[in-house]
C-alpha cells in the first residue's frame, strides 16, 4: 500500500489494499456539487472512484484495480477531493 499518512481522514479498508473517506455536507448539493468536480477530475486521469452518495453524505473508497491495491493514482485523486474540501 502506498503512504497515506499525509492524506486527511483516509482509512485503510479493512481486508482490501484500498482507503475510504466519509465525506458529509450542509445539504445534497453541496455533496453533488463535490461528487461533479471529482467525476470530472476522475475522467481526465481515466481513475474512477468507488463512490455512494446518500443525501448529504459521500462515501469514497480508492484502489487501483489494474495494480490490485492503492497507486500514485488513489493518492492524487484523494488529495483532490481533500483540496476541495479545504
Amino acid at each position: 500500500m502506498q503512504d497515506i499518512s499525509d492524506l486527511k481522514n483516509w482509512q485503510p479498508v479493512t481486508g482490501r489494499d484500498a482507503i475510504f473517506r466519509h465525506f458529509q455536507f450542509q445539504d445534497f448539493n453541496e455533496a453533488f456539487a463535490f461528487m461533479t468536480r471529482v467525476a470530472l477530475k476522475a475522467e481526465k486521469m481515466n481513475h474512477h472512484p468507488e463512490w455512494s452518495n446518500i443525501y448529504n453524505q459521500v462515501k469514497v473508497t480508492l484502489t487501483t484495480h489494474d495494480t490490485n491495491g492503492v497507486s500514485e493514482k488513489d493518492i492524487v485523486l484523494a488529495k483532490f477531493m481533500d483540496d476541495l474540501i479545504d
